[in-house]
């Protein structure tokens, strides 16, 4: 009698079948890098010449060198990157949090308090501890390390989001837009903002393809690296009420997507108010260590009618910047109603208004707006709907001369004229 055998995992793959897989793989490898080749080269050549122009400048004018390597300065120009919040990034990364209220001895007015490193959120600075360990580079090079991965993920998923609703021209239109967008000279520099819009931007497309789980997830991590995540948040609840209303994908992943989402953020507020003694901590600190607090746009109608007529009288007042940040504003409020004409799915139109509303109705740093709207990337589409329209050298010409502009008005000036 013959034993029974199996059929299964057991027995050997027929070597013709293991050289057809091997070579479907290698196919998918080959078409992804055809596709997505030329989208993550358009992006890193615009982004590498304002990187480079923004390098000159800083060498030729020489301020850095006059400067604490905290706030704009250092030996050599890189180390500008990592200076102003990109100095608190790297002190949470070597020796963590101690969140408390501080009183500066002595200190009246606005500012009374300490800086303290618990306004910066996590994700990044654990990001730049991993990979400080894992390759023994050093916190600076880990933490720009992650900043220009994550910028390129980010321009890939600006890409895919655009190429789905408008098509793949207008897609590697908006990757270059991201490139050269004011307030781009941060993708390339020790901040969280890379690594943040890589994951709004694959998040909202992963509603909008609708994996749930995946989308849920991605927010629980942008609710680790920045506060602005509420809007992110609010997008997916939207878009999970609405396919709950048609019944589109059941109920159980949407909602735990829903469920998941807001979890990274409220744990982080949570925990800094744990170990304060005081669960509204962290905005006390915001408020007293930094000046940053939801004013519902007092200051920011406080900038827009003083540069209206000539003063800077106001609280921050960095007048180059400004005039640079009431552009940009501008700018985003004529592309807004433009967005909402394109009809884009709901996820990235309630972020893009959250985005705007939490930015505008707080009071901060004005000049930084450039920098804290960068993650509106939704902006993106009615523009580069327009830019398909150009042959492709026209359109490289374009944002090739965009990139070499961004050199000054979305690197030098943020880094050196203000605060970013």
């Amino acid at each position: 009698m013959t034993p029974a055998t199996d059929s299964g995992a057991d027995s050997p793959e027929p070597p013709g079948r293991a050289a057809e897989a091997g070579d479907g793989r290698g196919s998918q490898v080959l078409r992804a890098v055809r596709h997505h080749g030329p989208v993550l080269a358009f992006y890193g050549v615009l982004k590498l010449i304002g990187f480079l122009v923004f390098m000159y400048l800083l060498d030729s004018s020489g301020d850095f060198r006059r400067k604490d390597p905290r706030f704009g300065g250092g030996a050599h120009a890189w180390n500008v990157l990592a200076s102003w919040d990109g100095w608190w990034y790297q002190q949470i990364a070597a020796y963590g949090y101690h969140p408390a209220l501080v009183p500066v001895q002595g200190a009246h007015g606005l500012l009374t308090l300490q800086g303290n490193s618990a306004a910066f959120f996590p994700l990044y600075p654990a990001a730049m501890r991993l990979v400080a360990d894992c390759t023994g580079l050093g916190l600076y090079a880990a933490g720009m390390l992650v900043s220009v991965v994550a910028s390129f993920v980010a321009a890939l998923g600006i890409y895919a989001v655009t190429d789905r609703l408008r098509g793949r021209r207008a897609g590697l239109a908006a990757a270059g837009l991201w490139a050269v967008w004011p307030g781009s000279g941060l993708e390339w520099a020790g901040y969280s903002e890379s690594l943040y819009v890589a994951l709004a931007v694959w998040s909202c497309y992963a509603v909008m393809t609708r994996r749930w789980l995946t989308a849920g997830i991605l927010v629980f991590l942008a609710g680790l690296n920045r506060p602005t995540a509420a809007a992110l948040i609010a997008g997916l609840g939207v878009a999970v009420l609405l396919s709950l209303r048609r019944r589109e994908d059941g109920v159980v992943r949407p909602l735990a997507a829903m469920l998941i989402s807001p979890l990274g953020l409220a744990w982080y507020l949570l925990w800094v108010g744990h170990r304060m003694g005081d669960y509204g901590g962290y905005f006390a600190l915001q408020k007293g260590a930094w000046a940053h607090t939801f004013d519902y746009g007092a200051q920011t109608l406080d900038v827009f009618t003083s540069v209206a007529v000539g003063r800077f009288d106001y609280l921050f007042a960095f007048p180059v910047t400004d005039i640079i940040g009431v552009g940009v504003v501008l700018l985003g409020l004529i592309l807004i109603p433009l967005l909402i004409h394109l009809r884009p799915p709901a996820v990235l139109t309630v972020y893009t208004l959250l985005t705007f509303a939490l930015v505008l109705g707080s009071q901060q740093i004005f000049g930084n707006v450039s920098r804290y709207l960068l993650p509106a990337f939704p902006l993106f589409l009615p523009l580069a709907t327009a830019l398909r329209r150009l042959r492709l050298r026209l359109l490289c010409a374009v944002l090739g001369i965009a990139a070499v502009a961004s050199g000054s008005y979305a690197g030098y000036l943020l880094f050196e004229a203000g605060v970013p």
